[in-house]
């Protein structure tokens, strides 16, 4: 039983014409932009993994700083109740409290006159 495959690959490759030097230089660029490609690819995962990673670590970062600010928050925010509640208590014991206040600082300064009478000079006069 003759191996009619056997022909028909030979004929096939009879009929390819021999890779000229053009051929083989087209396939060595192809190689190389494609190892270039892999490259460039590779090295934009990277960056975009380290780029990730810095942003956790921001984020993470911030998180802290946030539950810092949290707590400093609610610290202060006892520390104004408790100074709140020591007044409330103390007003109706305060002298100073009880006498009338001082007038604001216009009124002082209402009462003397800053304006000085017109002095003639023989020098302005004409």
């Amino acid at each position: 039983m003759p191996h009619s495959s056997d022909s028909s690959d030979s004929s096939i490759s009879s009929q390819s014409p021999p890779p000229s030097k053009q051929d083989s230089s087209d396939d060595v660029r192809k190689v190389q932009r494609r190892e270039k490609n892999r490259i460039a690819a590779q090295k934009s995962r990277q960056r975009q993994t380290q780029k990730a990673d810095t942003l956790h670590l921001e984020s993470e970062d911030l998180e802290r700083q946030n539950a810092a600010l949290r707590r400093e928050i609610k610290q202060l925010t006892e520390e104004m109740k408790h100074f709140t509640s020591v007044l409330s208590s103390h007003e109706p014991l305060c002298s100073i409290l009880a006498s009338p206040p001082p007038p604001p600082p216009e009124v002082l300064y209402a009462a003397h006159s800053f304006h000085q009478p017109h002095i003639s000079s023989p020098r302005f006069q004409h």
